[in-house]
């Protein structure tokens, strides 16, 4: 079937040739249906758009004509970034994207092909754009026209949790790391409770272990006796967890050696290498593994803690796009046990997520540096910490804005502890302004006086944002432009 966009009178129009089961106009484009898919335009496309399957997969365009490199072969990549694409036999002679894709021609338009349902992966080659689901028949829409038209278009489609705006997070990552206890926090919280900030999220370091969610001696009195404190000085408790990983020497782990997720043959299905030793993955597909997940949050909601920062959850959806359904489920419980609670997800599959977090990670771990080049260069891994990919990632993901609240991770102030330029520094504060999403790790007594008045000023009122194009924004008078970063 052949499939036109566009207007002929201005000479923007298209004619797509489709291979698919069926096809009907729809608001921005067309919907259609099968388990695989393609769209062969008449031009050749010079760049293909990359999304990445969880938050700290790279999201960019790439050119079709450069595929990507491996550096491990199959069987040894991280299963952090996409399974699926271990399983494409393509894989190093093409671009995979999560859930979609799209090419831009000479002329600056771009074809987009998305899907509309859990588990689909695109092919992006200069002349065609192709679409599989891993299971069953799916959904999909295709839309052509300005990078930005086309997006949006097919965000429309997508589900949506939108509910004011995003809150002001003090976290505890960035200054502390998992080095944090109950006097320190206590202190911080004093500092923090006098400036406009309404979260004071507790990060990673307050468990016993990955799997035994309750505190360790560096908190004698407990997690609710905190979160008390922190309602004391009028903010919402927050709290980190990472509620489908294990590690096999955690009492979790070896109390439910059948709750781990295995392989055909009987093998955990690693989930990455953290805390310097391997991760593996809760099966979500078990429902005494998602009652157990329910009664955690239950319990957490029970100590007082209002804003969940729930990490690592792809390890709900592997081994890959066949593991996003039983994800969505999985996630939909948690909503449900969670209630009025704020749900921030970070590592998350993206598209599986929308319509169940409230606020949603969007890039890498943005760190107190610019770059890891020891990982990004050399290892050709741009998941990795740094705030170079997490600027790149989010800006590639700021079309999914009026879906989702869009995290781009803390922004720093302080000088101390930190190898950022000012300048570097302004353009994630900036992307604050741009997403609306506001928070810092900075302790206040870190900050020197210039330092804490821009901390004051990021805070204390939402800047006039102003899209020049895709990677150039006004905020109030200033022009930034984000293109060097491609």
């Amino acid at each position: 079937m052949r499939l036109a966009f566009g207007d002929p009178s201005r000479g923007s129009s298209l004619e797509v040739a489709v291979a698919a089961a069926s096809s009907e106009p729809v608001s921005g484009g067309y919907l259609l249906r099968g388990r695989e898919v393609r769209a062969f335009p008449p031009l050749r496309g010079v760049q293909f758009f990359r999304h990445g399957w969880q938050s700290w997969s790279l999201s960019a365009w790439v050119d079709p004509r450069e595929p990507p490199q491996p550096l491990f072969p199959k069987e040894r990549r991280p299963q952090a970034d996409d399974p699926f694409l271990l399983e494409a036999a393509d894989w190093g002679k093409a671009w995979w994207g999560s859930g979609l894709g799209a090419l831009r021609f000479p002329e600056g338009q771009v074809l987009l092909l998305g899907a509309l349902d859990p588990g689909a992966r695109v092919l992006g080659r200069e002349e065609v754009l192709l679409g599989r689901y891993a299971s069953g028949e799916g959904r999909w829409f295709l839309a052509y026209g300005p990078e930005e038209e086309a997006f949006a278009a097919y965000a429309r489609h997508l589900p949506r949790r939108l509910s004011g705006r995003p809150p002001r997070v003090w976290c505890s990552w960035y200054s502390f790391y998992n080095r944090i206890h109950e006097a320190l926090l206590l202190k911080v919280l004093e500092e923090v409770a006098g400036l406009p900030f309404e979260v004071f999220q507790i990060d990673d370091g307050w468990q016993r272990a990955l799997g035994d969610w309750e505190p360790n001696p560096r908190f004698p009195r407990g997690m609710a006796f905190l979160a008390e404190r922190i309602r004391e000085k009028g903010l919402r408790a927050g709290l980190w967890l990472a509620p489908f990983l294990v590690t096999a020497d955690s009492p979790l782990g070896r109390a439910h050696p059948e709750w781990i997720l295995r392989d055909g043959e009987g093998r955990p299905i690693p989930a990455g290498f953290n805390w310097g030793r391997p991760l593996y993955a809760l099966d979500s597909g078990n429902e005494e593994v998602l009652e157990h997940v329910a009664a955690l949050v239950r319990r957490v909601r029970e100590w007082g803690y209002e804003y969940l920062k729930l990490d690592f959850l792809y390890a709900a959806a592997l081994p890959g796009a066949e593991g996003e359904v039983r994800y969505r489920k999985a996630m939909e419980r948690i909503r449900e046990e969670a209630g009025e609670a704020y749900l921030l997800f970070c590592g998350a599959p993206i598209l599986a997520s929308l319509g169940l977090a409230d606020g949603l990670r969007v890039g890498p771990d943005a760190a107190p540096y610019w770059d890891n080049e020891d990982r990004s260069f050399w290892l050709q891994d741009p998941t990795g910490p740094g705030l170079r990919n997490a600027l790149r990632t989010t800006l590639h993901r700021l079309w999914l804005r009026g879906n989702v609240q869009v995290d781009p991770d803390v922004a720093f102030f302080r000088s101390r502890f930190s190898l950022l330029s000012p300048e570097e520094m302004r353009l994630q504060e900036a992307m604050g302004e741009i997403t609306g999403f506001k928070a810092t790790s900075d302790p206040p007594s870190w900050l020197s006086p210039g330092e804490r008045e821009r901390l004051l000023a990021f805070l204390g009122r939402d800047k006039e944002v102003e899209f020049l194009g895709p990677y150039r924004f006004r905020v109030e008078e200033e022009v930034l432009d984000y293109a060097f970063l491609l």
